[in-house]
């Protein structure tokens, strides 16, 4: 392909060179860079692509796209742009030729709730008959083929690499998440949406964002950025829910479970087995438990509905549904106790979590729960979580998440510090295993235990190393349950 082609979708400031360069792919990794390709240099959070100009050069670049030309002797053609992380997407937009124009691309973002929504409509419309992509924090799908997933979101590259493979499959829909770093740095440049899902804000990413305006700031980019042909579905139960319609040019559209919205939906009954709702006029029971995943699921109706799809057959599918790995998921124990497993890494999933369990327990079992923090991330809300853990809980286990290269005792100690009046139901066991034994052993049938922060994950990542971990093993074989 001409590399005039492709520069008739970017902008840019100038051109060092022949223009009508051939090439033959996009890299923005010069270690990847083979004869032919374009190198992106993008100033990043660690490192800057800059800096590795002459090695792109050296392994065969015919072009590079910067903001800064470097001093050097080359042959090759310098692009010039004023911002390169912008210009990776539409530029590998315009190389996989526009796939996102060929399917209905609906974006989910917010702080919890994004990868049961995104999945949850990733398996709804296979189930309704449709070819369908997935690109979410557990994996990346099209149709029944599976990739692990690296990042939630990927970088702009593999975002549109994706896409056009989605389109080649013939794939109708892609259902993805769309997080505030990949937002911020411009990530979805170059993705036609057909919709936007915004589920709710609350505390996390503050070690990226530094304040939370800069975190809502990030988030409402995404839906200043639709088109008019996209819709925008918005959470109204949560305060700043209007605030990402407030400059959109996409179609208004909001939910909510608990006051008039376009899309209503209400809790009847509640077990831990699942839930009746009534759901835009409509009784239907679901194998889903609690009101944030009321939540979600009144989201990925009102989606379904927006992506034309009929209401009946749209109920009867999410009344088939199951809950997404590591959500709310549930192991019984031969005697008895419950353990629920849960993705909750934040101080409001958690206490959404655990209020799901008030309000179904009984009354007389003890809920003990097992939770850590991350590190290497938000240090503000360690304490925090520590809190809501404790203020709904009769037992709490502080222990270690993913302490990545932090000190997993430090981490704990910066936990402990949201304690407060609560220091005779607080234990902390740093070793994750051991934590989750303890649980086990303090619970008498009946008793509820969550196992909170990890959720699908199965590994820790201790010292910078992934060892395999994975919750829901560790429990059940403290239940003494093999299969």
């Amino acid at each position: 392909m001409k590399l005039s082609k492709l520069l008739n979708h970017i902008n840019f400031i100038e051109i060092l060179g022949s223009g009508d360069a051939e090439v033959n792919g996009i890299e923005f990794d010069s270690r990847l860079v083979k004869t032919g390709n374009i190198f992106v240099a993008q100033p990043g959070v660690v490192s800057d692509g800059h800096q590795f100009i002459g090695k792109a050069i050296d392994n065969g670049a015919s072009v590079v796209v910067c903001e800064k030309v470097p001093e050097i002797k080359s042959e090759v053609t310098f692009v010039k742009v004023k911002d390169s992380n912008e210009v990776l997407g539409k530029l590998a937009a315009a190389f996989y030729e526009f796939p996102s124009q060929k399917l209905n691309v609906v974006g989910v973002t917010g702080t919890n709730g994004k990868t049961s929504i995104a999945t949850l409509l990733y398996k709804m419309f296979l189930r309704l008959g449709y070819n369908v992509g997935l690109i979410s924090t557990i994996s990346y799908r099209i149709n029944e083929k599976e990739e692990i997933a690296s990042h939630t979101t990927p970088n702009a590259l593999r975002i549109q690499q994706l896409l056009s493979q989605m389109s080649d499959a013939g794939c109708e829909f892609c259902f993805m998440e769309v997080s505030s770093h990949a937002i911020h740095q411009k990530r979805i440049s170059g993705i036609d949406f057909a919709g936007g899902i915004f589920t709710n804000l609350t505390h996390d990413h503050l070690d990226y964002h530094k304040t939370f305006a800069e975190y809502i700031k990030a988030k409402k980019a995404f839906f200043d950025g639709l088109s008019d042909k996209a819709f925008a579905l918005t959470n109204l139960d949560d305060k700043n829910g209007l605030v990402m319609l407030q400059n959109t040019i996409a179609q208004k559209v909001t939910y909510s479970n608990r006051s008039v919205a376009d899309f209503h939906c209400k809790v009847i009954e509640s077990h831990f087995d699942g839930m009746l709702l009534n759901l835009d006029g409509s009784e239907i029971w679901t194998r889903f438990v609690g009101r944030f995943n009321a939540s979600n699921l009144i989201a990925v109706y009102a989606a379904a509905i927006l992506l034309k799809q009929k209401k009946d057959e749209v109920l009867t599918v999410i009344s088939e549904l199951l809950p997404v790995q590591g959500r709310f998921e549930t192991v019984r124990s031969l005697d008895g106790k419950l353990a629920i497993i849960d993705y909750a890494h934040t101080p409001d999933a958690l206490k959404n979590v655990l209020a799901a369990i008030t309000e179904i327990r009984q009354g007389n079992e003890q809920v003990i729960t097992v939770v850590g923090a991350g590190g290497d991330r938000d240090k503000t809300k360690r304490p925090e979580m520590a809190k809501e853990a404790l203020q709904a809980s009769d037992k709490v286990i502080l222990t270690s998440d993913n302490p990545r290269t932090e000190n997993p005792a430090q981490i704990i100690k910066d936990m402990e510090e949201g304690v407060g009046q609560y220091k005779n139901k607080v234990l902390s066991v740093e070793n994750r295993r051991e934590a989750i034994k303890t649980a086990a052993m303090l619970a008498q049938p009946g008793d509820i235990i969550l196992i909170a922060g990890k959720g699908h994950e199965n590994y820790q990542e201790v010292n910078g190393v992934k060892h395999h971990f994975d919750d829901k093993e560790e429990i059940k074989n403290c239940f003494g349950i093999n299969e």
